[in-house]
């Protein structure tokens, strides 16, 4: 039986009387207000339509649609004493039983010549980010060169891939774009600001926090209506366009990233991951919750694997901790 300390139950309650202070102008911004703010400012809200079963069935004929997405499972401690193992998968709508995995891992032990023992936490997630952003790419690549899809739906923002991994992203980018294949990132965690950033420019409104994208929009789209923005953003520098997009019932919303190259797509490929979305999902398309699940690898079988093909004595030595030895 738990026992919940007096002391965390006040700690609990003054976080939450924080957010609350700090979201109050969110919470009681009248939601018309904040529509009417988008389209005057931001670009415009337009409701969309599912597809139609015919209008489906071209997307078998032209190549199907590519799923792709990634897996990282860490064992280990602190720096330098862990490993990582990546797992990259891309699966075609129309080649179901021909998946394309990719694998890779990352330890800084035998890998980096003197392991600093103090390596900086946000050097270290770089890295591991690297690692996975390749992986997710070449997965990408070699789905797109084994079966030529139509488009290629990439679980997260593909921002992240010319960030992280610039030179592969670059050789996808060119690949989609000489074969004419849809590159598209569906988002659910969003982390921009770009009505945020304007609300702090309005002198009518006067919120002088900036707040993120995924938390103004709660509750504002209705089901099937996309934000299609006029204004430069960041990713639009970074050669991108994108639309935010409620494609399910939940109130929360997804940002669809597109190449710039290819935003006379933008639309369509926002009526493709509304349909594709279950309605009462959470708003990312089946195919790429089914990519999800099949990318992850539960933690113990990674330490089956591990156990099986690495000598006991470094494993023990290098990547199991007093702790993790208590339920091996």
């Amino acid at each position: 039986m738990y026992c919940l300390n007096e002391q965390l139950k006040n700690k609990i309650e003054f976080v939450n009387n924080l957010l609350l202070n700090k979201y109050e102008k969110i919470l009681s911004l009248d939601k018309q207000i904040l529509r009417r703010f988008i389209v005057d400012k931001v670009g415009s809200i337009k409701k969309l339509e599912r597809m139609t079963s015919k209008e489906l069935m071209k997307y078998a004929e032209l190549g199907g649609i590519l799923g792709v997405d990634g897996s990282r499972n860490r064992l280990g401690g602190a720096y330098p004493h862990f490993i990582e193992i990546y797992q990259g998968l891309a699966r075609c709508s129309i080649h179901k039983d021909k998946p394309v995995i990719k694998a890779d891992f990352y330890t800084p032990l035998g890998v980096e010549e003197n392991p600093n023992m103090l390596e900086d936490s946000r050097e270290e997630k770089l890295k591991s980010d690297k690692k996975l952003a390749d992986i997710e790419v070449e997965a990408a690549l070699e789905g797109i060169r084994e079966f030529n899809p139509y488009a290629v739906i990439m679980d997260g923002s593909i921002i992240r891939y010319d960030i992280a991994s610039t030179d592969r992203w670059m050789e996808l980018k060119n690949e989609c774009e000489e074969r004419g294949i849809i590159l598209v990132g569906v988002t659910k965690d969003i982390k921009t600001s770009i009505i945020g950033e304007e609300l702090m420019k309005d002198k009518n409104i006067s919120i002088d926090v900036k707040f993120h994208d995924r938390e103004l929009l709660y509750g504002v789209l209705e089901y099937g209506e996309a934000i299609f923005t006029d204004i430069e953003t960041k990713k639009e520098i970074a050669g991108l366009e994108s639309a935010f997009l409620r494609s399910s019932d939940s109130p929360t919303v997804v940002a669809v990233d597109i190449l710039q190259s290819q935003k006379e797509h933008l639309e369509e490929m926002a009526r493709l991951i509304l349909t594709l979305t279950p309605r009462n999902g959470r708003g990312v398309p089946l195919w790429i919750d089914i990519v999800d699940s099949e990318v992850k690898i539960p933690d113990v079988m990674i330490k089956s694997l591990l156990e099986s093909y690495m000598d006991r004595r470094l494993l023990e030595m290098l990547f199991i901790s007093e702790r993790d030895k208590r339920t091996m």
